[in-house]
């Protein structure tokens, strides 16, 4: 059971990780869908204002296609090198006017983005009709080759579009062609903002789904290891049930065998004494067996019986039960009150009481002390003993339902872990209090308060 469990948990974990694998997936890939989307809209929008950058402005784009030239056959004259061709293409005297001509322009036709752009130079090739084809510059899109524009890198930019031009000449008696080739790539300010505004719907709905995988997955966990719980408690409750109800059937035991005796016979306050004490145990026993059929180990609401008792003869009572099932412990009192009159329920405060008891005998004491006191209008039960001691890191769990305290990495005495529990919980239905003290190897002291 344990086996198939973990498996069905470990299956369960890996088609969670697979289906938000695939969520994450399919939002990237809607993403990417967006962005392509948006950079072909930008695209549309920049070719409905221009097809070529030259009609922004006629005049200056004489001065380019004049300073073309005029490179170009000083190049062919032998005055340039293919280097000085470049720098005057890129040094150009209207860079700085005509970027500022074509950033007019994106700012009065496309109002609702502010656009960056760089058009940069990618080639710059002349063809000669005697000679070969001669490239002065043919390079990748880079920054550095920017002709005009505001963009300080293109890490971020796309392409737009690119623009070819040729250009015709005649060079003593020769005709030639000069055919150059930009680029252009912009960067719309804040577009992940813009991207993401246009995917609120899908991400809702993905966050939704996800956080939905989520929330029925931990269920579904809580639920497989709460149902493992419940199973390793069945389990543990067969093999121990025999011991948790061992302590009055020791206590009958050892009183028939009393009884056996002549002495005892023969002696009528003593006989009445191990009558009442058989009675009393009988009855125990009895609740006990009802609890464990009715599951009522505080699974359901605890119903009290209460009734005024004498709070110090009901202590006594208790520890002379103790005292005939555990002979060899030594049992003391150090009662500071007398003729305490309370409101109890008296099986479940026995039951409550002989549990922090043997609790003491299975974690090793040989002597304990029962104390009584008023403290601050409550009246106190404390009950020191010699034993192996809790863990500080522990006695925070010693009240919780199924916890055992562990010696090393195993469990050496028997129970379900329910005994501490119950008395807090008969203590709390009492409106009172449960607090420990403990030190690994200096013993254990439970105190319990009720109302007076």
């Amino acid at each position: 059971m344990k086996q198939k469990i973990n498996l069905l948990i470990a299956f369960s974990i890996v088609a969670l990780i697979v289906l938000m694998t695939v969520q994450c997936y399919l939002v990237k890939t809607t993403y990417d869908y967006k962005v392509a989307q948006f950079h072909t809209q930008i695209k549309n929008e920049i070719a409905q204002i221009t097809n070529d950058y030259s009609d922004i402005d006629s005049v200056l784009v004489s001065k380019k296609e004049a300073l073309y030239k005029s490179l170009s056959e000083n190049y062919m004259k032998g005055k340039n090198t293919k280097l000085n061709v470049k720098n005057g293409v890129l040094k150009n005297d209207f860079q700085s006017a005509l970027t500022k001509e074509i950033q007019r322009r994106f700012e009065r036709d496309l109002p609702n983005f502010k656009i960056d752009f760089a058009i940069v130079l990618n080639k710059f090739i002349l063809y000669k009709s005697t000679q070969r084809v001669d490239t002065i510059f043919s390079e990748k899109p880079f920054i550095k080759n920017k002709l005009y524009g505001n963009l300080a890198s293109l890490n971020h930019a796309f392409l737009v579009r690119n623009y070819v031009g040729t250009t015709n000449g005649t060079f003593e008696n020769q005709e030639y062609q000069l055919l150059t080739e930009d680029s252009m790539y912009v960067s719309v300010i804040d577009w992940e903002i813009i991207i993401l505004r246009r995917m609120t719907i899908i991400l809702i709905l993905s966050l939704i789904s996800i956080t939905t995988l989520i929330s029925l997955f931990i269920i579904a966990i809580k639920g497989l290891i709460k149902q493992k719980k419940v199973s390793d408690v069945k389990t543990d409750f067969i093999n121990n049930i025999t011991h948790e109800l061992k302590t009055p059937l020791a206590t009958l035991g050892i009183s028939t065998k009393i009884l056996e005796q002549k002495k005892i016979r023969d002696n009528d306050e003593n006989f009445n004494a191990i009558v009442n004490t058989i009675s009393r145990q009988n009855n125990r026993l009895q609740n006990l067996i009802d609890q464990v059929m009715a599951n009522s180990l505080a699974e359901n609401e605890i119903e009290l019986q209460k009734e005024k008792i004498e709070i110090e003869n009901f202590m006594i009572s208790i520890i002379n039960d103790f005292k005939i099932t555990f002979p060899k412990i030594v049992l003391k009192t150090d009662f500071q009150t007398e003729k305490t009159i309370l409101i109890l329920d008296k099986f479940h405060l026995t039951t409550a009481f002989l549990n922090v008891l043997e609790n003491a005998v299975k974690y090793g004491s040989n002597t304990i002390t029962v104390k009584t006191k008023i403290v601050e209008n409550q009246f106190s039960i404390s009950i020191e003993d010699d034993g192996i001691g809790i863990a500080k890191n522990k006695q925070s769990l010693l009240f919780e339902k199924f916890y055992r305290v562990e010696q090393g990495n195993l469990h050496n005495t028997k129970g379900l872990g329910l005994g501490l529990y119950y008395v807090n919980q008969i203590v709390k239905a009492h409106q009172g209090s449960v607090s420990v003290i403990s030190d690994l190897g200096k013993g254990t002291q439970f105190t319990i308060l009720l109302k007076v």
